[in-house]
């Protein structure tokens, strides 16, 4: 089945770089393509395909824009002690560890890690477990959306029909020293893609924005139509496929074959491409196939 929701990294000129390092760190990871496209806003930009324990992600190096946070970063599950630490050990080299690697209430092994690239990544040991998704996204709600979070769930959940929501644990009173706090940590699943969500306790002043986006990968005009209207609350932020959600959220709404258009279509079919969905908001898919095929 097609993974309809695909994570999407953005990095200033690294993304290659970093996805052969991710890559290194997983078994069933790999580097699927990557394409260089031209004259964009952002100058010559490189998308790059790649896996990581089976999760389809995106990557592109478009100028140093937008930089990661802690509101969206990616929790890892081991069921052996050893990789996890071997896995710490990569990603803390030249990055910063926010929460030490050891025991914790709700892990014999745990640990958070800001790599050198900036993505956060949580580690943690979960004895026995049998993940169905290793790598899932955490949406932390934080700043002006605290305590959004089950009220964001309850939004996806109704918007990506094929949904369900697997948990939603909440602070007990005073747990959080945030009070808007309510919910410790959630699971829901759109369209069989796992993502978990927080609100965060403690009061930073981050939030989300474009450098972790994701994209949602549409069969026909109708699909891109429904998402766009659904999901898109800023019209400042519309822009090639981008929107965001009331929540802050970046979404992108593409076509399901657009990555591979890009990485093999010849140079010609690339460029008129690029021209095309430079030019507009919401994807017009006769447009861009027409563009893509010169006529």
């Amino acid at each position: 089945m097609m993974q309809k929701i695909i994570p999407h990294l953005w990095f200033d000129k690294e993304a290659k770089e970093a996805a052969e390092f991710y890559a290194g760190l997983f078994e069933g990871s790999g580097i699927k393509g990557s394409v260089v496209i031209r004259d964009t806003p952002s100058g010559d930009t490189e998308m790059v395909s790649f896996s990581l324990a089976g999760v389809e992600f995106e990557a592109i190096s478009a100028g140093p824009y937008f930089r990661f946070n802690p509101s969206i970063n990616l929790l890892v599950s081991f069921d052996n002690q050893e990789e996890l630490r071997r896995v710490w050990e990569a990603i803390s080299d030249g990055g910063e560890e926010r929460m030490a690697l050891g025991e914790y209430p709700f892990s014999e092994l745990y640990s958070w890690v800001e790599d050198r690239f900036g993505l956060n990544w949580q580690l943690l040991y979960d004895r026995g477990g049998k993940a169905s998704q290793r790598i899932v996204p955490v949406l932390m709600f934080s700043n002006g959306v605290c305590g959004k979070t089950e009220e964001a769930i309850e939004f996806y959940t109704d918007v990506f029909k094929d949904s369900t929501v697997e948990l939603i644990s909440k602070y007990s009173e005073g747990e959080a020293p945030d009070k808007r706090a309510v919910v410790n940590f959630s699971e829901f699943h759109l369209n069989e893609f796992v993502i978990s969500a927080m609100d965060n306790a403690m009061g930073a002043d981050f939030t989300f924005n474009e450098a972790f986006s994701f994209q949602v990968l549409c069969r026909d005009q109708e699909e891109i139509d429904y998402y766009w209207d659904k999901l898109s609350a800023d019209p400042q932020a519309e822009v090639c496929g981008w929107i965001k959600d009331k929540y802050g959220v970046s979404w992108q709404i593409i076509p399901y074959n657009m990555s591979q258009v890009m990485l093999d279509g010849n140079p010609e079919e690339m460029d008129r491409y690029t021209k095309a969905f430079l030019q507009m908001k919401k994807f017009d898919l006769e447009v861009l196939e027409k563009a893509r095929l010169g006529k």
